[in-house]
């Protein structure tokens, strides 16, 4: 099948030797050099997520970490994963991100310098046992009582009532037990984020970002709460790893039209900055905003405003990229050089 475009999976510095890089060649992938730096592209054919069904989709996702993870199994330490499905047209385009990016990808770059995620799944060993101590507190068993008492059989509505009382006390000892292992991993973490559990049996889904030389210690105090919990617990740790949870790039092209009309809904002049917009949509926002007028709230052109403040704030961040003059043009051909947008995913 014909390529349909280029995947980029991450950025690297260029500071590692040739040897290296030309060890991609191995791994199916290669680089597009930038000044000090280099995107870390293949062939693609797949035109965008869009497209992908949800089997596809996980596909890509592990081809897409694996791959990533590969390369720093290779030796590239300091890589920053960008977005699933990140994929372009042409290494022009590519070149182009990378120019109009630079400095934050630098600047990512130096902070990811010595650090490395781990992630951390818990999960209860037993869990038919912990079902099953809930089920004989004295609470739930007055509970069962009182529903036992006009019937031997408790009725569809209670059964209702019972199971999510035992819910909730369930979500408050997962809670408790959480909160244990993130006080007990905390000091070596510079960071936490917080992914989604999958089931009930799954008390934490957790990234730790963590300096490189203290994962030891953090491996230790893993084991250390393996112990304290005497094998309650089943731990699942992954990593070192690229720092996806907290440093993964994404790409947002801007619309030049939303831009033009976002100045005008604004009623910008050519030149502005940041501040001059922020001041513009605090005096719209003024004459359209339904808490400010609960009678005459006009919600149309309240979002059209918003909508208009966020394009801009988006713009001035894409220009603030490669320049630091506070004032920026609004003028169509100057949009048109400043429509690439490269940001920390939030």
């Amino acid at each position: 099948m014909t390529a349909k475009g280029i995947y980029l999976y991450g950025i690297v510095p260029n500071f590692y030797g040739t040897t290296q890089f030309q060890s991609l060649e191995n791994s199916g992938v290669s680089a597009i050099t930038y000044q000090n730096i280099s995107a870390i592209i293949s062939d693609s054919e797949s035109e965008g997520l869009e497209n992908l069904d949800r089997e596809s989709l996980a596909q890509l996702l592990v081809h897409h970490q694996r791959t990533i993870e590969e390369l720093q199994s290779k030796g590239f330490n300091m890589i920053i994963p960008m977005q699933l499905g990140t994929i372009f047209n042409s290494k022009e385009e590519i070149l182009n991100v990378l120019a109009n990016g630079h400095a934050v990808i630098i600047e990512t770059l130096k902070k990811i310098e010595y650090l490395t995620e781990i992630d951390l799944v818990a999960t209860w060993a037993d869990f038919t046992k912990v079902l099953n101590d809930i089920a004989e507190l004295p609470d739930v068993r007055e509970l069962k009582q009182e529903m036992l008492q006009n019937s031997d059989i408790i009725k569809k509505v209670d059964q209702y009532k019972m199971g999510m009382f035992i819910q909730e006390i369930l979500s408050e000892k997962n809670k408790s037990v959480e909160l244990k292992i993130l006080d007990a991993l905390s000091p070596f973490g510079i960071d936490i984020r917080m992914h989604e559990v999958m089931n009930d049996q799954m008390i934490t889904n957790s990234a730790f970002l963590i300096n490189r030389n203290k994962q030891d210690k953090f491996e230790q105090a893993i084991n250390e709460l393996d112990e304290t919990f005497k094998g309650a617990l089943n731990f699942k740790m992954v990593g070192p790893l690229p720092c996806y949870s907290f440093y993964t790039l994404e790409i947002h092209e801007l619309n030049p039209d939303k831009v033009v009309q976002a100045k005008k809904d604004l009623e910008l002049g050519a030149e502005t900055s940041e501040s001059a917009i922020k001041k513009a949509y605090l005096e719209k926002a003024k004459l359209f905003h339904p808490d400010a007028h609960l009678k005459n709230g006009d919600d149309e052109n309240f979002n059209r405003i918003n909508t208009a403040y966020h394009t801009l704030l988006d713009y001035s961040a894409a220009v603030r990229q490669s320049s630091k003059k506070d004032n920026f043009s609004l003028a169509l051909d100057n949009v048109n050089e400043n429509l690439i947008l490269v940001k920390v995913k939030e």
